[in-house]
């Protein structure tokens, strides 16, 4: 028998898809409650590496992920005029079998994870978050923003950086901004993007983009973080293009895509790791909510992903939620995804301090590292 009998997911989003799908698959009684009014909401596009595929696989989605998204095998480096200057084969981490990478639109993955979630028997709820925990030796007592209540063996808390359900156990945590902030834009795939190019110099950090479908790309760019907030949707798309105006090669054929003002959008890298354990009682923190890198590796689904993998793995092979349990999901998780962070976070700090840093071997550590299963 399972460690837990009813199990309360508090967002839908990789993580917390990704914890309710098999447990509600193997008879567990899970609700899961997101505070957005649907799947829709979640996004422009997601870089998703092998590790990333291996989870989605072992959740049956990988399919239609697979019809979805758009696979390829290799990252290219551009010097600003557009001029490739390499072209590297990627790791395949999540095994010979799976692409090295896939792209995909945001909406789509979460739409298909939510479609996998309700056929597995997971009960959602959308526009609902909790407002209230209080748990004993025995279960958690929960209250809903809707004014709902109800009572679980366990309460997962994968909602995110700005988690409600870590606030609402008090943990202090300092989610700090790493000195970059993102323009990223969603919009048509020109014929010339067929893999992520990452540019190099010119005014920005970076300017990159990645195919998400046949038809479909999210493009980015990557400045110092600045207070952006003043800006008109308008304002805003014309900041992008004048950024993006310094790229050429694929780059001229994505600026001219770049019309649409409410398909661009701004944010700060930030970064966090919760010391372990990251669990109080009969409430655990999972995903962004427990660690948060930068995308510069593009692990932060992965991790996620794994994250839930993991505990889901334990749960179900327990007959009690005891110590034994959470001290094996420590001894899986905290080292492994704290060291993707650091990873994460300092190939940014190198472009910031203008370093030039051992990228290579960076980036190969952390692939052999989540090319072994979590």
């Amino acid at each position: 028998m399972p460690a837990v009998h009813t199990v309360l997911v508090v967002g839908s989003g990789l993580a917390g898809t990704a914890a309710a799908i098999p447990l509600a698959a193997h008879g567990v009684a899970v609700d899961l409650v997101e505070i957005k009014p649907d799947t829709t909401t979640a996004g422009s596009g997601i870089t998703l590496q092998g590790n990333a595929l291996r989870e989605l696989r072992k959740l049956g989605v990988w399919e239609a992920v697979r019809a979805q998204g758009y696979g390829f095998d290799s990252l290219g480096l551009r010097a600003p005029d557009g001029t490739l200057l390499a072209e590297i084969p990627d790791a395949r981490t999540g095994g010979p079998d799976l692409p090295a990478t896939v792209g995909m639109p945001r909406p789509e993955l979460a739409r298909i994870l939510a479609e996998r979630a309700g056929s597995a028997g997971v009960k959602l709820r959308f526009g609902c978050t909790v407002t209230a925990l209080a748990q004993e030796a025995g279960g958690v007592d929960v209250r809903f923003s809707d004014g709902t209540t109800g009572r679980y063996d366990l309460v997962v808390g994968a909602d995110g950086i700005r988690s409600a359900v870590r606030r609402l156990l008090g943990i202090a945590l300092e989610t700090r901004p790493t000195g970059m902030g993102i323009w990223r834009a969603f919009g048509p795939r020109p014929a010339s993007v067929t893999r992520t190019d990452l540019c190099y110099g010119g005014p920005s950090y970076i300017a990159g983009y990645c195919p998400t479908g046949e038809d479909t790309l999210y493009a980015y760019v990557v400045e110092d973080a600045q207070d952006r907030s003043g800006l008109s949707p308008d304002e805003q798309l014309a900041t992008m293009r004048e950024l993006a105006a310094a790229y050429h090669g694929p780059w001229d054929d994505i600026r001219a895509t770049l019309t649409d003002p409410a398909r661009v959008n701004y944010t700060w890298f930030e970064t966090h790791v919760l010391p372990a354990p990251w669990h109080r009682g009969r409430v655990v923190l999972i995903g962004d909510a427990a660690h948060s890198c930068p995308p510069t590796l593009a692990q932060g689904g992965a991790q996620a992903l794994e994250d839930a993998a993991v505990l889901t793995e334990l749960l179900l092979a327990a007959d009690t939620l005891d110590e034994d349990v959470w001290t094996a999901f420590t001894e899986r998780r905290y080292a492994r995804a704290a060291e993707v962070v650091a990873a994460s976070v300092q190939l940014g700090q190198w472009l910031v301090d203008r370093e030039p840093g051992d990228v290579p071997g960076l980036m190969a550590r952390i692939a052999a590292l989540v090319t072994q299963p979590a």
